[in-house]
């Protein structure tokens, strides 16, 4: 015959419970008082030269942001066309082929905030 070792009594537990809101964090400086700087990231760097007058080449994006020339097409068609719906418009020139937004669709506020 085996006896099993009996574990004792279990841990009592409370029976109280909180009912009340965890406490809300605390943020060090409120959201209304911090300074709203432009950041300085590829996308708004890329916006920027396509917004340009002159438009930009597909090099001179590639220089600026050091990526390669797939990556930079696919940032031109995902990105910028689809997901901030700017009308990019291409042409050939003496330099090769130029990017400019042609303004008409899209605000240039909205696209600028969603691009960071």
């Amino acid at each position: 015959m085996t006896k099993t070792k009996s574990k004792g009594k279990p841990a009592a537990r409370s029976t109280t419970r909180k009912t009340g809101k965890p406490k809300p964090r605390v943020r060090s400086t409120p959201a209304s008082l911090k300074t709203t700087a432009k950041p300085d990231t590829k996308h708004t760097r890329i916006v920027t030269m396509l917004r340009s007058p002159g438009g930009a080449t597909i090099a001179a994006i590639m220089t600026a942001t050091e990526w390669q020339q797939h990556s930079v097409r696919g940032f031109l068609a995902g990105v910028v066309r689809r997901k901030l719906g700017l009308n990019l418009v291409s042409e050939v020139t003496d330099k090769g082929r130029v990017y400019r937004i042609k303004d008409g669709k899209g605000s240039s506020a909205a696209a600028v905030k969603q691009a960071a």
